[in-house]
């Protein structure tokens, strides 16, 4: 039942924000379109930041980070949301998406780096490896949604995994 709700409330979100901006949107809007109580939004998610966030990480979490196929659909469903993507980016509050992606893939990345490796800790080199390419991996992603219409979700994909660290391609590739 939780899920259903949380999953009502982004898609009642994510029909705002393709009337305005997200720091034009307050909660008690949020609440209103949701046809829902403050404390139910605020049971769910923290903030309006959170949920946008939790909107990016349901597709992020089916997705499988080192298949080119996969990070390729995912970025293709970005594109078709792209109203949505285009507005989380643009916003540059305290709690902006490309920060909570950041952390988010920094995570998803070294957890997979340890298990590919069979190691329970990562030296601190391996560390700013995976920091360093999600830095530019998020940044890319941001500049292809505010400003690219014409490279394909294939091509930039390729060009991320290309551009990863040879540490780390090592590790998820198996590359030497």
């Amino acid at each position: 039942m939780a899920e259903r709700t949380k999953l009502w409330i982004a898609d009642k979100m994510k029909e705002l924000m393709k009337k305005k901006p997200l720091d034009k949107i307050r909660i008690t809007e949020i609440c209103q379109t949701a046809e829902i109580e403050r404390s139910t939004f605020y049971y769910h998610f923290r903030d309006k930041y959170e949920l946008v966030a939790w909107i990016f990480f349901q597709s992020a979490d089916r997705t499988n980070l080192i298949n080119p196929h996969d990070a390729a659909e995912s970025m293709k469903q970005m594109k078709n949301d792209m109203l949505f993507y285009k507005r989380a980016y643009e916003d540059t509050s305290q709690n902006a998406l490309w920060q909570y992606m950041l952390e988010y893939f920094s995570a998803k990345y070294t957890e997979l780096a340890k298990k590919m490796s069979g190691r329970d800790t990562l030296d601190a080199q391996l560390l700013f490896n995976i920091r360093f390419y999600c830095y530019g991996a998020v940044g890319m992603t941001k500049e292809w949604v505010l400003q690219d219409n014409l490279t394909s979700a294939e091509t930039i994909v390729q060009m991320m995994f290309s551009s990863m660290p040879e540490p780390l391609r090592q590790i998820y590739f198996g590359t030497d």
